[in-house]
C-alpha cells in the first residue's frame, strides 16, 4: 500500500491500519509524520501571521490605508476585542477560551491522526488559533482580554488577519473531508 493510499484513507488503508493494530503492534504506521505535518503546518500559520502582525503594526498603525488593489483591498489596522464584523467586543474573554478549547481539542484528535489532509486542516486551525490567543494574551490590556490585530480590509467586508484567513482554510477543509467521510483516524465511511 502506498502513501498515498494511506494520506487519503482508502478502504485498504484502514484495514491494513486495523490489522497493524490488531496483530500488537500498538501503533498505526505513519501516525509520527501526520503529527509532524500537523505542527509544521500549524508553526507556519502561526508564524507567517505573527510576522504580518509585527510588520503591519510597526509600519501602518496610526497611518491611512494603504491600497494594495485600489479601494477593493486596503491594509488598515484595527484592534479587535471582539469576532468577524467587530461582534461581540464586551465577551473577549469567551473568544479568549473558545480558542483555547480549540486548541485542547486538536491535541485530543491529534492521538488519533493517521490522515494527511486531516492533519493539514487541523494544522491550519491551531496555527490560527495560536495566533489570535497570542494577541488576546499579550496585547493591550492584557489578562487574556487583549485586542487582535486585524488589517487585510476588502472594501464592504469585515478586516481580519492572516490568522483568521488560517482558521476558515481548516475549516472548509474539514467540511469537504467530512463530506468526502474522510475521517481523522483516516477511515472513510459512507452514511
Amino acid at each position: 500500500m502506498t502513501e498515498a493510499e494511506q494520506a487519503i484513507g482508502t478502504p485498504e488503508a484502514g484495514k491494513a491500519e486495523e490489522g497493524a493494530a490488531a496483530s500488537g503492534d500498538g501503533a498505526r504506521p505513519g501516525r509520527g509524520r501526520r503529527i509532524a505535518v500537523l505542527l509544521a503546518v500549524a508553526a507556519f500559520a502561526y508564524l507567517i501571521d505573527l510576522g504580518s502582525k509585527l510588520l503591519v503594526v510597526a509600519k501602518l498603525e496610526h497611518h491611512d490605508a494603504v491600497d494594495v488593489i485600489g479601494t477593493w483591498l486596503q491594509f488598515k489596522v484595527i484592534r479587535n476585542k471582539g469576532a468577524a464584523f467587530g461582534f461581540g467586543e464586551a465577551m473577549t474573554i469567551v473568544f479568549t477560551v473558545i480558542a483555547v478549547g480549540v486548541i485542547v481539542v486538536i491535541a485530543r484528535l491529534a492521538r488519533k491522526l493517521y490522515s494527511l489532509p486531516w492533519a493539514i486542516a487541523l494544522g491550519l486551525l491551531l496555527g490560527g488559533a495560536f495566533g489570535n490567543l497570542t494577541d488576546r494574551v499579550f496585547r493591550a490590556p492584557g489578562g487574556l482580554q487583549g485586542a487582535v490585530v486585524d488589517f487585510i480590509a476588502p472594501r464592504n467586508y469585515a478586516v481580519f488577519n492572516l490568522a483568521d484567513s488560517a482558521i476558515v482554510c481548516g475549516g472548509i477543509l474539514i467540511v469537504i473531508l467530512s463530506f468526502r467521510g474522510l475521517d481523522p483516524d483516516g477511515t472513510v465511511h459512507k452514511d
